[in-house]
């Protein structure tokens, strides 16, 4: 067992946006604004974020009900002609932690909302936690993937 459930996460922020249906595909061009909590934070908390080009954003798949999550395999987007993943080894919102990770173009700050492009989150969406992108922390090796994932990634952005 890895320990009991973790209970000190509270959005900092939701997304607000016109994408309302949970759709696998099309994200590239969603605009949205991620605005942060403003009982909490002030604008100082995005200070000098504007000199990034990307964010990584960290949120809840909050529409998805806890009786539909998966802890096994399954053929991803539940499609019959690609092979049976963990779903570990897939990016699909059915997570045990329902939590979902995106990187994004950061268009502008202003005040407390972040204005991007690319976010693959409906409107409402809780978010936990924003980080600058820095190219730095992505693979320093060629990056391997299975076939079957450009397939489902064709249309996503």
């Amino acid at each position: 067992m890895t320990g009991g459930p973790i209970t000190d996460l509270v959005p900092i922020a939701q997304v607000h946006n016109e994408r309302r249906e949970l759709v696998d595909d099309h994200w590239g061009e969603v605009t949205s604004v991620i605005r942060l909590d403003a009982e909490r934070f002030t604008a100082d908390a995005l200070l000098s974020l504007d000199s990034f080009s990307h964010l990584e954003v960290v949120f809840h798949f909050h529409r998805v009900p806890p009786g539909k999550v998966q802890e096994g395999a399954r053929h991803p987007r539940n499609n019959p002609k690609w092979p049976l993943a963990g779903i570990f080894a897939q990016r699909g919102k059915n997570r045990p932690n329902r939590i979902g990770v995106s990187r994004c173009r950061l268009v502008k700050t202003d005040g407390l909302d972040l204005h991007v492009v690319g976010l693959d989150a409906v409107d409402g969406t809780p978010v936990l936690d924003i980080k600058p992108y820095l190219r730095q922390f992505g693979p320093r090796e060629e990056v391997v993937q299975p076939q079957w994932v450009d397939e489902l990634m064709r249309d996503y952005y």
